[in-house]
């Protein structure tokens, strides 16, 4: 006879519990608590238990409470506890960027990581002040130790195999340098046997002793030689996402292959208007299109941008992963791009004589570069050329003939947008804009995939040309969304701390540029800055001039507070011109839309537009990351046969184990390490900024020019050793010994 279960005591009336209940309940009890205190406390019956301990447990995982050595839980915000993200620095120690930004950052020193990784999200216990309140003391960073990691920043880590153990298992260590600890990697799920060498994707698994994890392998890239296995890495050690999730593809298929007659309705057709396109050679989408024509005695720019929120509704598949990715990824032989290649490439993008889909701003200037008025359309268009920089750079600026005949249809429209793009270009620098103009490095690579060159970047007037139209064009929808007070996704810089710069200065005023260099005012405004870097221009210090400003320079990030650009001496600025690859733009061209009556679907609140703003803002710094990270690697890989070699260069900059080298051959720079230096001991002075030696007064200063050897590279270290090759370098000036 089957014995009769025993039914469960019902208790329809208990109070329901949710994450905000038990926090209440904690705050109320001002100390920590067991299961059972936190039942009798939310008078619930103890057969809720079971549900209090997912309540508890989603607690624990956002980081809201804690386990306690006693077996109980307590609330971090009581605990002198944070949340945030661990950043690993290159030197070893590390600082917790909490999730309140109003924080300071925390320094944790290697010792106090516990398990936790380079990118990991973490709860920080934060020591107590010497001297000051709330581990805040005197400006510095407060202090503490990891005491728990609440999620891995990497789901899948890149490794460099260094030998077998055994019948698949490795030794391996991670590729990025500031993860130090090895791997034991279980290769059975591998086709075939790795080689030294190799880059194998493994999933993290448990702590096997100190500094060292075991790892199952899940794809083996290939050789650490080849720069696409260097790309491939670079994306998983930074979550660089790749492919589009099932359900986005899924929608993306549906679309059609080009916009038909039912999407022109309610739109200005512009088909007719002679719109072209400049990029890249290289380049495969096609974000903006660009018009000038003479009106008056002015001029009417028009600027067409693809509409991509006529496909893209929000909360969509699309819409989502849009915003995970935040932007498109640009690595030098591949692109990971926000939307599927069917958008991107195809029908979002405004490929030659077909019709595309645009939101336009027309904007009418005066002959002296202000804007008169104003107008924007949803619009159909099409682009009559698409032309590449270097096309427009032959027929505009070196008058060459025969481009200048294979463009002569569009040819008087660029010479009217030329005027007006050096008009433009006038109008911000007298404003205080600042052009910092510095080369960027273009890989070269032959038909195998191996880098043959590292230069810099050919950029010309046709660039600046397109920029000055985004500028305008990104203005005003700004100005617009702005009066309108509808909700708009600014583009903020701001201003730079005026110690820093003024430190910037000083650096420069110890360079052959100090006779040149203006007096900063007392707050450092933006005509000095402009100054600064006119007198270093064309001359062998431009390039460090630039980017010592650069490195002074506070972030510029997204925000729906319009707090201005300084950079760009902007009042009210947006991004309102690459919705293919920002989904800031996205957000820009729904509020655009709203603002001239071509949609009304709501949208997003303030506290929503805040989220927003902080995560692509986030994403657009790890696109940064990685696009150095990248170009480090493949840096490394070009040089790795020229050790030896000889080059000239430029110090760069300075610390107290020796100073760095920008190499003039090509562009990369490398460090001469103090320890490599045998004619005197060095010393840096940090006062003056300068490495002395001791005997002999030989001091190694900013933009000292070089001639170094090449004496190593690592890809593990991601370093660049050079060797000094003389001891000629410039000797103490008399007088100042001793100060």
């Amino acid at each position: 006879m089957a014995r009769k279960r025993k039914a469960k005591k019902q208790t329809p009336d208990a109070p329901a519990m949710d994450q905000a209940a038990v926090l209440r309940a904690f705050r109320e009890a001002r100390q920590p608590l067991r299961t059972t205190e936190v039942l009798r406390r939310l008078g619930v019956h103890k057969n809720q238990k079971r549900e209090l301990k997912a309540v508890l447990d989603a607690l624990l995982e956002a980081g809201k409470i804690i386990h306690t050595r006693g077996g109980a839980y307590g609330l971090t915000e009581s605990m002198s506890l944070l949340k945030g993200r661990l950043q690993v620095q290159r030197s070893g120690v590390g600082f917790v960027i909490p999730e309140d930004q109003r924080r300071k950052d925390i320094f944790v020193p290697r010792s106090s990581f516990g398990d936790a990784w380079h990118g990991d999200e973490v709860m920080v216990a934060v020591a107590p002040p010497r001297g000051g309140r709330d581990g805040e003391g005197r400006g510095k960073s407060p202090e503490g130790r990891i005491v728990r990691v609440l999620s891995r920043g990497l789901k899948t880590l890149p490794v460099r195999v260094e030998r077998r153990l055994g019948p698949d298992l490795y030794l391996a260590f991670p590729t990025d340098p500031r993860l130090h600890f090895n791997v034991m990697a279980d290769t059975k799920p591998l086709t075939d046997d790795p080689e030294r060498g190799d880059i194998v994707h493994v999933l993290p698994g448990d702590k096997l002793d100190a500094g060292l994890w075991a790892a199952t392998a899940a794809e083996n890239l290939g050789s650490e030689n080849d720069p696409k296995v260097q790309e491939a890495l670079v994306k998983a050690a930074h979550g660089v996402p790749r492919k589009f999730p099932r359900r986005v593809l899924e929608e993306t298929s549906v679309l059609p292959g080009d916009p038909g007659p039912e999407d022109f309705e309610g739109r200005k057709d512009l088909r007719g208007l002679g719109l072209v396109t400049i990029d890249g050679a290289k380049a495969r989408d096609f974000d903006d299109a660009v018009h000038v024509r003479r009106e008056g005695d002015g001029w009417r720019l028009t600027v067409a941008i693809a509409d991509v929120s006529h496909y893209v509704a929000p909360g969509s598949h699309l819409d989502r992963e849009a915003f995970e990715r935040g932007n498109s990824y640009y690595f030098p032989q591949s692109v990971e791009p926000m939307f599927p290649e069917a958008l991107s490439n195809g029908l979002c993008s405004l490929n030659p004589d077909v019709p595309r889909l645009a939101m336009v701003a027309e904007i009418g200037f005066t002959p002296d570069g202000q804007p008169r008025d104003e107008r924007f359309h949803a619009a159909v268009i099409k682009s009559h050329a698409r032309l590449t920089y270097m096309q427009v750079h032959r027929a505009l600026d070196e008058k060459d003939p025969a481009e200048r005949k294979a463009l002569a249809p569009v040819l008087p429209m660029l010479e009217e947008a030329e005027r007006l793009a050096r008009v433009l270009n006038r109008v911000r620098s007298a404003r205080g804009s600042l052009d910092f103009d510095l080369p960027e490095p273009e890989i070269l690579f032959n038909l195998l995939g191996e880098t043959t060159d590292i230069r810099p970047r050919p950029r010309t007037f046709a660039h600046q040309l397109i920029e000055e139209f985004m500028i305008a064009a990104n203005e005003a929808v700004a100005r617009l969304l702005t009066a309108r007070e509808l909700p708009c996704m600014y583009r903020i810089h701001p201003a730079p701390d005026a110690d820093k710069l003024r430190a910037v200065f000083k650096l420069l005023s110890r360079t052959e540029l100090a006779p040149k260099l203006p007096a900063p005012s007392a707050t450092v405004a933006p005509a000095d800055l402009q100054a600064l870097l006119g007198a270093a221009q064309g001359t062998d210090l431009e390039f460090l001039a630039g980017r010592l400003v650069l490195r002074s320079m506070m972030q510029a990030v997204y925000s729906p507070q319009h707090t201005g650009h300084f950079g760009l001496a902007s009042e009210c600025y947006c991004h309102f011109t690459s919705p293919i690859r920002r989904y800031a733009d996205l957000v820009v061209h729904r509020a655009l839309k709203a603002a001239i009556g071509q949609d009304r679907e709501p949208l997003p609140r303030p506290a929503t537009m805040k989220k927003i703003a902080d995560h692509i803002s986030a994403r657009e710094r790890v696109a940064v990351d990685a696009e150095r990270e990248i170009l480090k690697r493949l840096t490394i890989l070009f040089l790795e046969d020229k050790v030896g070699e000889p080059f000239t260069g430029i110090v760069n900059g300075l610390s107290d184990y020796g100073f760095w080298v920008e190499l003039n051959e090509v562009m990369a720079e490398g460090m001469v390490r103090l320890s490599t230096l045998s004619d005197d001991y060095y010393h840096y002075l940090t006062d003056r900024q300068e490495i002395v030696g001791e005997r002999t007064g030989k001091r190694f200063a900013l933009g000292q020019k070089l001639r170094v050897r090449l004496g190593s590279v690592s890809l593990a270290r991601l370093e660049v050793d050079l060797e000094l090759l003389d001891q000629e370098t410039t000797p103490r000036p008399k007088g100042r010994r001793g100060r």
